[in-house]
């Protein structure tokens, strides 16, 4: 086991198997020594786990949550890039969150830091990184948020 799968073990973190893509894309993209990762959404065992709008269904908790989990799908299509490997990792270079919100919702940044803390949680200092938040007014299958990102890797 490397050193960021033991810290993942004692965050109680599993990592799932990686969903495929539901459209023309792929999950990820290598380039150089860059990983970019595809949006992902909410999924736990096969289904969208937080769906509806922040602002109106969806409490900020359970908002940063559906962040998390967002993040922890990234971390499992990552692995898959690095071949399994996540001592690859060697910064998390950044994040884009996107929020189904209402038109009145400002918290966004709040949101986000459910998948951002997970990053430095897991990486340490490698784990800040640089993003970009938006409400937008709806996202695939309903889904609460969705989070990208892109990765340094040796």
């Amino acid at each position: 086991m490397g050193r960021i799968d033991a810290r993942l073990a004692e965050l109680g973190i599993t990592l799932p198997t990686p969903t495929t893509p539901v459209a023309n894309y792929v999950p990820f993209v290598i380039t150089g020594d860059l990983v970019v990762i595809s949006g992902q959404i909410p999924m736990r065992d096969g289904k969208v786990a937080y769906t509806g709008k922040l602002g109106d269904a969806v409490p900020n908790e359970i908002g940063a949550q559906a962040a998390q989990l967002c993040a922890i799908n990234v971390l499992a299509q990552l692995k898959v890039a690095c071949g399994g490997n996540l001592d690859r990792v060697t910064q998390v270079i950044r994040l884009g969150g996107f929020m189904a919100a209402t038109a009145e919702f400002t918290q966004h940044a709040t949101i986000m830091n459910g998948a951002s803390d997970l990053m430095v949680a897991v990486f340490d200092d490698a784990g800040r990184h640089a993003r970009t938040t938006i409400g937008v007014p709806s996202l695939p299958f309903d889904a609460a948020v969705e989070v990208e990102g892109m990765f340094r890797i040796a």
